[in-house]
């Protein structure tokens, strides 16, 4: 699916920089930092869940051994 992405001169500056440093296009360099974003964010997301859901189970335990 194609989008345009607006930057800012600064962040098109930067992006240029890096993509240039890395040897590979903005576009490999945007892509990739999209898809870092979604992975980190997921598997933050995932985490609590989990223990929204599992950490009331054992607060009385965690609790004891706070003590």
């Amino acid at each position: 699916m194609a989008m345009t992405l607006r930057l800012t001169p600064d962040e098109s500056a930067a992006l240029r920089a890096r993509a240039q440093r890395e040897g590979r296009s903005m576009q490999e360099v945007a892509r990739d930092a999209v898809r870092q974003y979604v992975d980190r964010t997921s598997s933050r997301e995932l985490i609590d869940e989990v223990l929204d859901e599992e950490l009331p189970r054992y607060a009385e335990a965690l609790k004891r051994l706070g003590e």
